[in-house]
């Protein structure tokens, strides 16, 4: 009974990829300041999920935490598969919001990518 069990939550709850990413955005750049970049950069991260049919969700938006360890800025996305992840890294959509946050607009990104 207990394989059973098993093999049903694996059914109903497939294994899938998550994609974590947080931001810290400069005070001012590209003429904007880091409060606009960050939304500006959470528009472009939502907007993702419309030319990428294979991520099962693509969802950022706006820290509100206020104390010295937060980050400005979060994204969380999931994927069936790793290569679904590697499709999404490789977009050009994605290409284009990720050059334009490593051309200055970010001072930290950290990163965490994980199967459940």
């Amino acid at each position: 009974m207990e394989n059973a069990a098993i093999a049903l939550e694996f059914f109903i709850f497939p294994l899938m990829i998550k994609h974590l990413v947080l931001w810290k955005m400069k005070p001012v750049a590209d003429n904007r300041t880091g409060k606009e970049n960050a939304e500006v950069l959470v528009q472009r991260l939502n907007a993702l999920k419309s030319v990428m049919p294979f991520a099962i969700s693509i969802e950022a938006g706006i820290n509100f935490n206020n104390t010295t360890a937060a980050y400005d800025v979060g994204l969380h996305s999931a994927f069936k598969t790793k290569e679904d992840l590697d499709a999404y890294q490789n977009h050009p959509a994605h290409v284009q919001v990720a050059e334009w946050v490593k051309n200055g607009v970010a001072e930290t990104k950290v990163v965490a990518d994980f199967e459940i």
